[in-house]
């Protein structure tokens, strides 16, 4: 089978770029496409793996500030033939569907709808436009969108990665999906005996993570807090936060585990498509207080590996924080449900689905895929 792989770009680490390297370990020695490339910013092992650009990474300061460029994206996607390969996979958040493929089979791993398209209210507010740019990105949003469903409809399979995920890939683009959650290495976490007093955020710091929300909390209730990570939003948080609240700053790899596995709950208070760091922590043993909606409702269990908290408020969170007891939680139980989202899962599910699609294919046969996972014998 000659497969490519396809990612919409190599500028920044995420989540994304989490799952492209768990397929391209999956995949070794097939080629990735993708819009730009900046190797003084990605990891130094990316250097090994067989890149290719469009011409899009030419663009005078495409590496360091790409979303200007957003508008133009589709024209260059649209502009890559790959129908010399079996089948294409494409790890998908922003326009690298719109590809073409001929006869190839395309399966699109779907981490989200285009945001900035399909949800632009809340891309506006979470960057902070002035209403003039907000009035004149609509026009053309509504340009984006009609191309954006018609490049799905050429996608031969969908593939979401969670729940919510596969509902907007309903909504936005009318089209059918199954769910396979994305890759977490939770064999890098073990239970702690003896968990510490405070309660733990690892997250990027920017507005739409709602980490103000745990913050205030934490100093109304004098709570202990640590927050783990980096982000522009640093200094306003920092200024809302008592004396109760720790922030640490990039938390290197190898000192997660210890972290999570210390803490009395992880905080997940904002709306995400899925969410890893919930799983992690579940895996380390230990319970999750998470908004209940997007990806949350997916991975924290209500009453057995955390709980949900109803409204994005500061009043819901106090609510759930201040009555909570992680001893009613049992760690065995907590790192057994975080089992079902490990990379090996992820493996074999995501090579069972190319391989019957393929094969579905080259039989011209109707395709439904069988999980090797969950299905019964």
């Amino acid at each position: 089978m000659k497969l490519a792989l396809v990612h919409d770009w190599l500028n920044q680490i995420g989540g994304a770029e989490d799952v492209l390297k768990t397929l391209v370990d999956l995949y070794p020695q097939r080629p990735v496409y993708t819009s730009i490339y900046a190797p003084e910013i990605m990891p130094d092992y990316y250097r090994e793996w067989d890149i290719r650009t469009l011409w899009l990474d030419r663009l005078p300061g495409i590496y360091r500030h790409h979303q200007p460029y957003l508008p133009i994206y589709p024209v260059g996607w649209g502009g890559l033939d790959l129908s010399e390969y079996d089948v294409i996979l494409s790890n998908k958040s922003g326009f690298c569907h719109g590809l073409q493929h001929g006869d190839s089979i395309h399966i699109c791993y779907c981490l989200a709808p285009t945001r900035y398209v399909w949800q632009l209210d809340n891309y506006v507010s979470r960057e902070g436009f002035s209403k003039p740019i907000e009035l004149a990105l609509r026009p053309l949003v509504n340009r984006l969108k009609r191309w954006d469903y018609n490049a799905a409809q050429r996608v031969t399979h969908f593939i979401a990665i969670s729940t919510e995920i596969q509902e907007r890939i309903k909504t936005y683009y009318d089209r059918d999906s199954v769910i396979i959650y994305p890759p977490v290495e939770t064999k890098r976490f073990e239970v702690e005996a003896q968990p510490q007093d405070y309660f733990l955020i690892v997250s990027r710091l920017i507005p739409y993570k709602r980490i103000d929300l745990a913050v205030q909390v934490a100093t109304r209730l004098n709570l202990p807090l640590k927050i783990g990570g980096k982000g522009r939003d640093m200094e306003r948080l920092q200024a809302m936060a008592g004396p109760t609240v720790e922030f640490l700053g990039y938390v290197p790899d190898e000192e997660l585990p210890a972290l999570m596995a210390g803490c009395r709950a992880f905080l997940f208070p904002g709306l995400e498509d899925f969410g890893i760091t919930p799983v992690q922590a579940q895996a380390a043993g230990r319970p999750v207080i998470a908004y209940g909606g997007g990806g949350a409702l997916d991975t924290v269990v209500s009453g057995v590996t955390g709980e949900h908290f109803d409204d994005m408020t500061v009043e819901s969170l106090e609510s759930a924080m201040a009555s909570f007891d992680e001893t009613k939680y049992d760690p065995v139980m907590m790192r057994e449900h975080a089992r079902k989202f490990d990379v090996n899962v992820f493996n074999a599910q995501i090579d069972s689905f190319v391989q019957q699609a393929y094969l579905a294919s080259y039989e011209k046969h109707a395709f439904e895929w069988v999980d090797p996972i969950h299905s019964t014998p």
